[in-house]
């Protein structure tokens, strides 16, 4: 798609302009990248992704865009994608190519749906696009444009995650040459409201290492100057010239609208926008207005033979009118026959200025004329639009339905619950006799499937208050089968956002609903929900009683599903729980009668216990298979963003965290971040806890992020781990006590008892409590000391509780009593009596694989043996745990190592560490950077840091170097051979250090 001709010179802009012309022609060169251009409404974002699109064509790029588009409440599924398959179905050069990627050919009606599903649904819709981009990308350089990313379906959003954390940016397997690529992406960055769906997918998008952000900044007043004087032919007045420049305040487009409204002879220049473009609007002839009035109802951009239908004008009436359009640049012709906005903020002052009857009016034909073209699923949300706008409601309902139906089918589950909800808030304003027949066609059960929609596309609170509404809806004479159906789906969806106390009392309701005699599926159903949600609120007997009489009566009438569910709740229940050999072979006969019986959630349930099963016996070679298993299931069930596979997600990159497999546990991070929605995002939280552990500055920001929005138990459970390690490797005992505190208090708000992730919490805040009161008796402060020993010995009595009670009712497995060991040695430390054979056990109990948490007790261990004369002995456990930070990359833990080391003199000064105090592998990254001259904007640009944190990190090396100037930094830095790279060296840095693995069970 060739990009937009601008009638006046390209100005300003040149440092914009000159990185964007970096990052093609490094694109160019085999190193894919992406830019995410931000800038207000206006700014000039368009003007400048075209100049980069000019440029990078005539260099013999491919250059193809798509764009986004505002339809209200209404999503249209992989628009911007589908737009630029479709330039790539209408050019036979790109034939091929395209054939060989069948499985994109639904997002333009191609190919069987069910098909489609089959070879996995919406992942290998994700890597069939991005396995076309790349072989285009190996055709010849690509350059992909998308437009308004604000106004992106989530499924676009979806698909853009997966490309650029695990697709077209990933560079190819095997020594296979990089993809030459490059995306550029636009946003409107005041349009990002705080709860804007865009915002968290910009977050997690700027971490990427192939992707930058670049911010369109208003142009300065003499390039808003030069840019008026060359959209005039004629000489302009210099008080004109300067009232427009003071009134854009550097935003291109008001400048180009403040000058098109010069010569209208109105006075003074209206100062709203929507004002400003419709004095310019209303200089056309009527007709030209008509087409621009039409043209608006269509979107920001429409066929030529649409508007046509639509206007009802004669051709030449037609073509007239967009020729005096096009020439007052408010419209532009572009590629296929359609016309577009030349901006959108033109549109939408045309659109807010045509009369209530006339806007009907036009979204009636256009939802007639999408009609007459057949009904094509993918056209079922523009004619649903169309026509609820038009108030023909019946139709509206119809089309929306449709539309569901078909966001079902592509793999798009937020775009099916928005036409679901669409069509229930229709369903009551259209006579019974005019509503879609058919099975399943009932306001109760639309709720129903709307719920399921919500928890497939990771809405947990809003499947409930679907859920909810559905309750609302049984009539009170209803049969007591569909009133206990109803609630105990009620209750599985609130365990699904763990409001467990309101779950359990919803399942009660529906079970004293329904009578066991006689036996009938709905009181099995009814009953295994019951047994969740009692096991959950700390009523075993009650689980354990209701579960061996339902599995009889599931055995007896054939449910096998819900008997297959019955036996997880009683392997996890019964005897030694999941860890047992027993609970284990229970777990695999319900795995595979839920198999046979078809049921995905069920078998990925068992799967999942089967896995957590392993991992607390500590047997992880276990463990990873079963995950494998789960998560494949979910794949081909479509049912990646429910409950189960995100705590299998977690768990897999849980394991890799604790076996040390650290860069893959990030990379495996990433791609899961680009498949799953934002709720989904504390099952990365190992990832982050990496992060913490190599010093990336941002990790605790980060795991707060997760918290925002409504409470999600396993996302405050990441946030915990995270803060409390934190608070603690700062050495602020305060801080971690009050953050154990405030995290055990909202973990347990809603069923008080016992959780496994207590024993973890504790131990790591009894490092700092240890330190502070270690310091505090060699100070002479005994009171002081007196005072923290205390608290220790508080904190250890909650380890030992919840270690030998566990949230299961039996003891914790050797992850558990590993953190108990330590909490133990840290609780003997604080009270003055520093143990070796204590910090001797803590080790040994993490060789059960936590490779991280074990090598943090041998520095303790080190510590302890030199303190008692060890030294040999010392030194040898220094070196192996200094041997786990370098090849784990774990910044923070090394430079402790090596302190010790140096204050107990148990070895030579490391090398590469003589010399000036030792600098951080990040330290070491902007020491380099002050090196080529960069300034601390610059370097925080290049490190995805701020600019703030940049000046601390050059503050830190100017008194770690002694040196008094940036200058005689670099020149200390040359003379001690400081900038040379490090064998295995880490590119992290900051004041956080590394968590255990862990998981509340």
């Amino acid at each position: 798609m060739p990009p937009t001709a601008f009638a006046t010179a390209f100005i300003g802009r040149d440092e914009e302009i000159a990185r964007l012309s970096g990052v093609l022609e490094r694109a160019r060169a085999g190193e894919a990248r992406a830019v995410l251009l931000a800038g207000d409404a206006g700014v000039g974002k368009t003007r400048v992704l075209d100049e980069t699109a000019a440029r990078a064509a005539r260099t013999g790029t491919t250059v193809l865009t798509g764009h986004c588009v505002d339809l209200g409440d209404v999503g249209l599924p992989y628009l911007p994608f589908t737009e630029i398959l479709g330039v790539l179905a209408g050019d036979e050069r790109f034939a091929a190519v395209l054939a060989a990627h069948p499985v994109v050919g639904r997002l333009l009606g191609g190919g069987p749906d069910d098909a489609v599903r089959d070879l996995g649904g919406r992942l290998r819709l994700f890597e069939g696009m991005a396995g076309l981009l790349a072989d285009l990308a190996d055709v010849n350089p690509l350059l992909i444009v998308l437009e308004d990313l604000h106004w992106a379906d989530e499924s676009s959003r979806d698909l853009l995650r997966f490309l650029l954390s695990r697709g077209v940016l990933q560079r190819p397997a095997g020594g296979a040459p990089a993809h030459r690529l490059a995306l550029l992406a636009s946003y409107r960055a005041d349009d990002l409201h705080r709860r804007h769906p865009l915002r968290p997918l910009l977050a997690e998008l700027v971490r990427l290492p192939g992707v930058e952000r670049l911010e369109l900044r208003p142009l300065a007043d003499p390039e808003v100057t030069r840019l008026v004087r060359a959209l005039e032919d004629r000489p302009l007045p210099e008080a004109t010239v300067r009232s427009i420049v003071e009134r854009a305040e550097g935003n291109a487009f008001y400048a180009e609208e403040l000058l098109a409204a010069t010569d209208t002879g109105a006075g003074g220049v209206p100062s709203g926008l929507a004002d400003l473009l419709m004095i310019r609007v209303e200089q056309l002839s009527d007709t030209a207005q008509l087409v621009l009035r039409t043209a608006a109802v269509a979107g920001r951009r429409v066929e030529h033979d649409l508007l046509r239908d639509a206007v009802a004008l004669p051709e030449e009436e037609l073509e007239s009118a967009l020729r005096e359009a096009i020439g007052r640049q408010l419209l532009v012709a572009g590629a296929g026959g359609t016309y577009a906005f030349r901006h959108a903020l033109a549109r939408e002052a045309v659109y807010a200025d045509l009369l209530p009857g006339e806007r009907s009016r036009l979204h009636g034909a256009f939802a007639r004329l999408l009609g007459g073209r057949g009904h094509r699923a993918e056209t079922a949300a523009e004619r649903a639009h169309h026509y609820r706008e038009s108030h023909d409601l019946p139709e509206a309902l119809a089309a929306s339905l449709e539309a569901a139906d078909h966001a079902q089918r592509v793999g798009a589950p937020a775009e099916e619950l928005r036409q679901l909800e669409t069509a229930l808030d229709l369903w009551p304003t259209v006579d019974a006799a005019a509503r879609p027949s058919g099975e399943g066609l009932d306001r109760v059960t639309l709720m129903l499937r709307a719920s399921a929609a919500a928890a497939h596309a990771g809405q947990g609170h809003r499947a409930v208050s679907l859920t909810r509404a559905a309750l609302a809806g049984v009539d009170q004479d209803a049969d007591s089968e569909l009133a206990a159906r109803v609630r105990y789906t009620l209750a599985g969806t609130l365990l699904g956002v763990d409001s467990l106390t309101a779950a359990f009392r919803y399942s009660s309701e529906a079970l004293a609903m329904i009578p066991a005699e006689p036996p009938s599926p709905t009181w099995v159903w009814a009953a295994a929900t019951h047994v969740l949600a009692a096991r959950q609120v700390g009523e075993t007997e009650t689980a354990l009683r209701v579960a061996r009489q339902a599995l009889g009566v599931a055995d007896l009438l054939g449910v096998r599903d819900a008997q297959a569910d019955l036996l997880i709740s009683l392997a996890i229940l019964e005897g030694g729980g999941r860890r047992s050999a027993e609970g284990r072979e229970r777990l695999r006969e319900a795995r595979e009668l839920a198999r046979r019986a078809g049921s995905a959630p069920v078998e990925m349930r068992a799967l999942f216990n089967l896995a957590i099963g392993c991992y607390e016996a500590g047997e992880f070679e276990e463990c990873l298979p079963w995950l494998a298993d789960g998560l494949d299931r979910a794949r081909r069930a479509g049912l990646l963003s429910s409950p189960y596979p995100l705590e299998m997600r977690y768990l897999q990159l849980l394991l890799l965290h604790t076996l040390g497999r650290w860069d893959e546990c990030v990379r495996t991070a990433a791609a899961d971040l680009a498949v799953l929605p934002h709720t989904g995002g504390y099952a990365a939280g190992p990832a982050l806890y990496v992060a913490l552990a190599r010093g990336e500055t941002g990790a605790v920001e980060r795991a707060e992020a997760l918290t925002e929005g409504p409470a999600d138990w396993m996302a405050m459970l990441v946030a915990a781990v995270v803060r409390t390690d934190a608070a603690a490797l700062r050495g602020d005992a305060e801080a971690a006590v009050a953050q154990l505190r405030a995290s055990l208090k909202a973990l347990t708000q809603d069923t008080g008892g016992y959780l496994d992730v207590t024993v973890r919490l504790a131990a790591l805040t009894l490092t700092p409590v240890a330190d502070t009161a270690a310091s505090a008796r060699a100070g002479g402060d005994e009171a002081t000391a007196a005072r923290w020993a205390a608290v220790a010995e508080e904190l250890v009595d909650l380890a030992r509780t919840a270690a030998r009670r566990g949230e299961a009712g039996v003891p914790q497995g050797p992850e558990g009593q590993a953190w108990l060991a330590r909490a133990e040695a840290e609780r003997a430390r604080a009270a003055g009596e520093p143990d070796a054979a204590a910090w001797e056990k803590a080790a040994a109990a993490f060789e059960f694989g936590d490779v991280y948490e074990r090598a943090r007790c041998r520095l303790r261990l080190a510590e302890a043996l030199s303190a008692a004369g060890r030294r040999e002995e010392a030194a040898g456990e220094a070196r192996a745990a200094r041997e786990t930070a370098v090849r784990l990359r774990a910044a923070p833990l090394l430079e402790r190592v090596d302190d010790l080391i140096r204050r107990a003199r148990l070895a030579p000064a490391p090398p590469g560490r003589e010399g000036p105090a030792a600098l951080t592998a990040r330290e070491r990254d902007v020491l380099r950077l002050l090196a080529l001259g960069r300034s601390n904007r610059q370097i925080g640009e290049e490190l995805f840091i701020s600019g703030k944190t940049a000046s601390v990190h050059v503050s830190n090396i100017l008194a770690k170097l002694s040196a008094s100037s940036r200058t005689e930094a670099v020149a200390i830095a040359h003379r001690e051979r400081l900038l040379e790279a490090e064998p295995g060296a880490g590119a992290g840095t900051g004041t956080g250090a590394g968590t255990g693995a862990g998981t509340s069970g």
